[in-house]
């Protein structure tokens, strides 16, 4: 759930194994916000569990507050790209 910003509230369920985050259109999730790339991050699920992983971003993304490359996401991590707060829920 996108937690502040112009999309706050906005909530986004992951219906494949991978999803790409960005302003682009060809993001699978396309946002109209400027502080993030073209295709900036993707979010998925493989064997290991959920995970998200910066696609090289211009200005880089956040879990927790801490720059990351790719990360297994936890529930209620915070993922940060730009302006763009994403709160994490996992399924039970």
């Amino acid at each position: 759930m996108v937690l502040s910003g112009f999309y706050e509230g906005l909530e986004i369920s992951l219906d494949r194994d991978r999803i790409v985050i960005g302003r682009g259109r060809n993001a699978d999730l396309a946002l109209a916000e400027v502080t993030i790339s073209r295709a900036h991050a993707a979010v998925g699920f493989d064997v290991d569990g959920f995970f998200v992983e910066d696609l090289d971003s211009t200005n880089g993304t956040l879990v927790n507050g801490a720059s990351i490359k790719r990360h297994m996401l936890k529930h209620d991590d915070e993922i940060q790209m730009g302006k763009l707060r994403i709160g994490v829920t996992l399924p039970a």
